[in-house]
């Protein structure tokens, strides 16, 4: 066979272990991440709890990075205190070795029953996405152990490649090179599971000698922490301090045991003499060892994590997001979760915006009119931001229910967009008319509008609640609000035009931007009770048209007696 057909077999062995390994995390995290999030929630009692639920929950994700990445989330939101997180880091890292002693046994038996398994379970999860994730689980599985075999098989001729051969010897008394090839593997397939299995394979079947093997499994464990500590270079200090604690607990140990590794073989071998083995149980209680000398520290490890990464001073920026976890993506119904919190802030913001509209109009503030305007700045960037987060969770496979919620999510945030253009392009600039050219309305001119600001605010509020809960009742009374609306509309343009006639100079001044703020307003509302239409469409109780059209059909067009006009 040629160097290249080996080439590709190799690769293609290791990529499959890597897509192995991927199905499991993406499987587990989308059919128990919640479970998984609250347990790791849950366990913040101790350091000893933390210990354990770490070694728990990285056993079943099998990604210890995965497990780093949701406790610096918890940790950028104020969940977990970093010492906890520390020592469930501790104890992932003792997991994922121990996941690593399963896969060292020969269970390549296995493989087709996993495959069987899990596809058969797929196709029969229907409209289920978590018994579909269970069956994506046991499909990674059984890439895993297929990949095994398929390295096995690659492996054995490379035993007689002369370059290759060459390229390990030179490895041979560098253990420091060895130590970071693995460490910069390791880090750009952010899996550290992935390079010990492929140690173990490569010193199995003999390519790789035990020492060097040793000090590759010591980089593993390294470049495991750094992919989450490169990853979280963007986020708050509070969350990077736990991929900079788990750094400092895998670098600091590893650099005290790298020289050591030709000296630890015989030890190793009075456990078990077979090269694999000794790979996978040095890796355990490389681990182990670690986690007993750490834990004690902890205290100590998170002070200098926070002397190292101090809080930033805080800074009130309106238009930053608060609750778009991007570590949330892979779980889409909490990924859904975070962009409606965050399209509630966003409402909180058109809330006041709205608010302080009317006070610009009744106190001619100028400076109050254009915090108004840049409060929009910080709408649209919020907007941006959900809009972006939405589209990168809508490329994790969503049910049909998670698929119609995003769009319902997308639809109302865009909607509060555009009432904060509405606010900042038509009722400000209505606004700044009236402070310049110095008009004033008339008494009832202004309550009239007050009232009517009100109503749209009460249905702005009532608004949110709709598209909170989802209530039924909730969309039928913002229904009514808006036929509320149109009728006091009504009213307020009787009683405007009552003071045209009567030649009120005031009234006559400002007639125009008068009716146009109650033209403004109105189209608010109907962004707003726009938010009722899926809950009620979806009940069966919206109308397909706003016409009822009775029995007799007039020639000309017109509409008839037994014809009634409903706006």
């Amino acid at each position: 066979m040629s160097g290249f057909h080996l080439l590709v077999e190799f690769v293609g062995a290791v990529a499959l272990l890597l897509w192995g390994v991927r199905m499991v995390r993406t499987g587990m995290t989308r059919a128990f991440g919640a479970v998984l999030r609250r347990a790791l929630s849950a366990c913040s009692r101790n350091r000893f709890m933390a210990f354990g639920a770490g070694v728990f929950v990285t056993g079943l994700l099998q990604s210890s990075t995965a497990t780093a990445l949701l406790l610096s989330s918890f940790a950028g939101r104020g969940l977990v205190a970093l010492p906890v997180a520390l020592a469930v880091m501790l104890g992932a890292n003792v997991g994922t070795a121990v996941t690593a002693q399963v896969f060292s046994f020969d269970v390549s038996w296995l493989a087709p029953a996993a495959l069987a398994v899990g596809v058969f379970t797929f196709m029969a999860g229907g409209s289920s996405d978590r018994v579909k994730n269970v069956g994506r689980i046991a499909i990674g599985l059984g890439l895993m152990l297929l990949s095994l075999e398929m390295l096995g098989a690659a492996i054995a001729p490379i035993r007689q490649s002369p370059l290759f051969l060459s390229v390990l010897g030179a490895l041979h008394d560098q253990p420091v090179l060895a130590f970071l090839l693995a460490g910069i593997m390791t880090w750009l397939v952010h899996s550290s599971l992935s390079t010990v299995i492929l140690v173990m394979s490569l010193t199995a079947a003999g390519v790789v000698a035990l020492p060097v093997a040793l000090a590759m499994v010591l980089g593993a464990n390294v470049g495991g922490a750094v992919g989450p500590f490169i990853d979280q270079t963007a986020s708050q200090p509070a969350a990077r301090r736990v991929a900079l604690g788990n750094l400092a607990m895998r670098l600091l140990p590893a650099l005290a045991v790298l020289f050591l590794t030709t000296n630890l073989v015989p030890w190793l071998a009075m456990i078990d003499p077979t090269p694999a083995r000794a790979v996978v149980n040095f890796h355990l209680a490389f681990n182990i060892a670690a986690s007993i000398v750490g834990l004690p520290l902890i205290g100590i490890v998170s002070w200098a994590c926070t002397r190292l990464l101090p809080d930033v001073p805080a800074t009130d920026d309106p238009g930053q997001p608060r609750y778009l976890d991007p570590h949330a993506l892979e779980t889409p119904g909490e990924a859904l979760a975070c962009a409606m919190r965050e399209t509630l802030h966003l409402g909180d913001r058109i809330e006041s915006m709205l608010g302080q509209t009317i006070d610009v109009f009744a106190r001619d503030d100028a400076r109050l009119m254009k915090d108004v305007e840049r409060a929009d700045d910080s709408v649209d960037r919020l907007y941006e931001a959900i809009k972006l987060y939405l589209i990168s969770a809508s490329r994790a496979e969503l049910s049909l229910e998670e698929s119609q919620r995003s769009a319902d999510i997308l639809t109302f945030v865009t909607n509060l967009e555009h009432v904060g253009d509405i606010i900042d392009k038509n009722l400000m600039e209505l606004a700044g008319k009236k402070i310049k050219n110095r008009l004033a309305f008339s008494s009832e001119g202004m309550d009239e509008l007050r009232a009517f600001h009100g109503l749209v605010m009460d249905n702005l509020r009532l608004a949110f609640n709709v598209f909170a809960t989802r209530d039924l009742a909730l969309a039928r009374r913002l229904m009514a609000g808006k036929t509320a609306l149109r009728e006091a509309e009504h009213r307020a343009a009787e009683s405007h035009f009552a003071r045209l006639r009567e030649g009120r100079p005031e009234s006559i001044e400002t007639s125009a931007i008068h009716m146009d703020i109650v033209r403004d307003l109105k189209r608010i509302n109907g962004h707003l009770t726009s938010v009722a239409y899926p809950i009620l469409e979806a009940a069966g109780e919206l109308a397909e048209t706003r016409l009822r059209v009775g029995d007799e059909h007039p020639a000309n067009g017109s509409v008839g007696q037994g014809k009634t006009a409903v706006s």
